[in-house]
């Protein structure tokens, strides 16, 4: 499946992939995230009895992360336009500059303004970056 230049499946998998590399992230996270946030299992049990339980959070989640591996992909598209070949190293590489030029420090600035503790920074940034590495390895080997 294709459209264009860009081949959909290797996307597909990478939000897929990296999608449950978040599940399981914050699956063995969870007690530390609940501290950074200055929460505790019950705070979310109770948030959950008021708003009900919801899928939308989950969806938001895999369809931006969709966007994210497309967009990716076609960083990956112009790099090979450009001359740079298109494998498991670049994409790494990429996914590594891309986290840290616009994610990481997107997030530092919106975690100091909001005051929360840097802990949550490490934690949700830490996130990112291992979705950025699984999609730009994925990418990088399929050839995006």
């Amino acid at each position: 499946m294709s459209f264009g230049t860009l081949n959909y499946w290797p996307i597909l998998i990478a939000a897929t992939v990296s999608f449950a590399f978040g599940a399981l992230w914050y699956t063995g996270l969870s007690r530390p995230w609940l501290a950074a946030r200055d929460m505790s299992a019950a705070d979310v049990e109770r948030a959950r009895a008021e708003t009900g339980s919801t899928p939308l959070p989950y969806i938001l989640a895999f369809v931006a992360q969709l966007v994210m591996a497309w967009i990716f992909a076609g960083v990956l598209l112009h790099l090979a336009r450009g001359g740079v070949p298109v494998t498991i190293r670049t994409g790494l590489i990429s996914g590594a500059f891309l986290w840290l030029g616009f994610v990481i420090t997107t997030m530092a600035v919106n975690h100091a303004f909001q005051r929360v503790k840097p802990s949550l920074t490490l934690i949700d940034g830490g996130h990112w970056l291992g979705v950025l590495l699984i999609q730009g390895a994925i990418l990088g080997w399929w050839g995006a």
